[in-house]
């Protein structure tokens, strides 16, 4: 169930939830699993920002991950955003979520925070004859292809580099984020309010 909160408008107190008040501050959350329906939740609102103005967005990610493809439909989102994207990590951000805060125009961690990388895993049990599951090996390859060369691009680092990061559980503190390029900057709390206060409601 969403929280909401109360706001004072010309007509008294109205009671909105705290994603539409956020939404109105430009600023969105990617949390818990990456998935179809939140991927297209989270495009939708970019489009919609965009719209509005090309004013910053701030994100808020505290996230384990999830599906590759629908985390590459919010990186194509993030990316391509007219509106440059402020990425805060607010807790982790693991796996998918650590491309996503990766790509992102400006990197900002909280003090307690913390990225992971790892190789593309399979999401359930590999079944079928020989030649299926060489097909699954060969589109995990070019996956893993495909992620280490995306985080080549905003870490500035070699794909031979970022292939050795990622073959294993490769935890990152704010620190660590900052000195392999995934983090621009180690923030108090206080500076995400900030963030958000920018904008008028």
């Amino acid at each position: 169930m969403s929280s909401t909160t109360l706001i004072k408008n010309n007509s008294g107190v109205t009671q909105v939830s705290l994603q539409a008040k956020f939404l109105g501050k430009r600023c969105i959350s990617i949390s818990g699993e990456i998935n179809e329906e939140s991927a297209v939740d989270f495009t939708d609102k970019i489009i919609d920002l965009n719209l509005e103005s090309n004013e910053p967005i701030t994100v808020l990610i505290n996230s384990n991950g999830g599906e590759i493809n629908s985390g590459l439909l919010m990186y194509d989102a993030i990316v391509g955003s007219k509106a440059p994207i402020r990425m805060v990590c607010r807790g982790k951000a693991y796996s998918m979520g650590a491309v996503l805060f990766a790509c992102a125009k400006e990197r900002y961690m909280l003090l307690n925070s913390e990225l992971m990388l790892h190789q593309p895993m399979l999401g359930g049990r590999v079944s079928g004859n020989a030649s299926s599951i060489k097909s699954i090996s060969d589109s995990m390859l070019e996956t893993k292809k495909k992620i280490n060369k995306l985080l080549s691009k905003h870490t500035k680092k070699s794909e031979e580099e970022i292939d050795e990061a990622t073959g294993f559980d490769h935890y990152f503190s704010p620190e660590e984020s900052i000195e392999f390029n995934l983090c621009d900057e180690i923030i108090e709390f206080s500076k995400v309010i900030d963030f958000i206060k920018e904008v008028e409601w």
